[in-house]
């Protein structure tokens, strides 16, 4: 974290968060990192993909559906977390429109084990194909701790374009929160770079509908 001044973190967050509440929005801001990289090139180099575990949930809004066995559809209906049976997923009859519809009406899925195993045959290559095949859910896993897991994980993952951007916070967390998520978040996209911070050209912070601001770079 040395090539990023911490006074100058501090002050962008606290600048996002007085925008917030000068400008108060009807839904829940996200707070974005964005970064721009430098000295690669997507045809030689190697593109690279890593997930990190933020301390503090930035999407707590993020839907997530179950695809679960009369175990885990029974939790989930106590939990009021929206699931589908294997009955309900047979209905689709694998049409490939109503897979797609099903996959973009959620930002995440869990799937018990025995479904996860029937998930190629009930509904085709369509949810992998949309980066939506189901995290595995177990019998002793607590529904909604693995919600939460969804929402504070991040995926950092560089494709042909030289920017990165991925949701690290909102707008109902402290600023301490905030600082805490960005800091790791930022460290760990460092890691993944071949020449590390040599590969940073600039890297900002937004929220929603707020202007990006620098926290380092030009």
């Amino acid at each position: 974290m040395s090539k990023i001044s911490p006074d100058r973190l501090r002050e962008v967050i606290a600048s996002i968060l007085q925008g917030s509440k000068d400008k108060k929005r009807k839904f829940l801001e996200t707070i974005e990192l964005q970064a721009v990289l430098k000295n690669y090139d997507t045809n030689k180099d190697k593109r690279f993909a890593g997930t990190i575990k933020l301390p503090n949930i930035p999407r707590p809004n993020m839907s997530v559906c179950v695809l679960g066995d009369a175990f885990h559809c029974e939790a989930a209906q106590n939990s009021d977390v929206p699931n589908m049976s294997v009955e309900e997923l047979k209905a689709l009859n694998k049409d490939k429109k109503k897979v797609k519809k099903l996959a973009n009406k959620y930002n995440a899925f869990l799937a018990s084990q025995t479904v996860m195993k029937q998930i190629p045959r009930l509904l085709g290559p369509t949810m992998h194909k949309l980066g939506k095949f189901p995290s595995l859910l177990e019998r002793s896993d607590s529904i909604n701790d693995k919600i939460d897991d969804i929402r504070r994980t991040v995926k950092f993952q560089l494709k042909k374009v030289l920017t990165l951007g991925v949701a690290v916070a909102n707008v109902e967390l402290n600023e301490q929160q905030i600082y805490a998520n960005a800091q790791i978040a930022i460290n760990f996209l460092v890691s993944l770079l071949k020449k590390n911070w040599q590969n940073i050209k600039r890297i900002t912070l937004k929220s929603t509908m707020g202007p990006p601001q620098r926290v380092f770079g030009f």
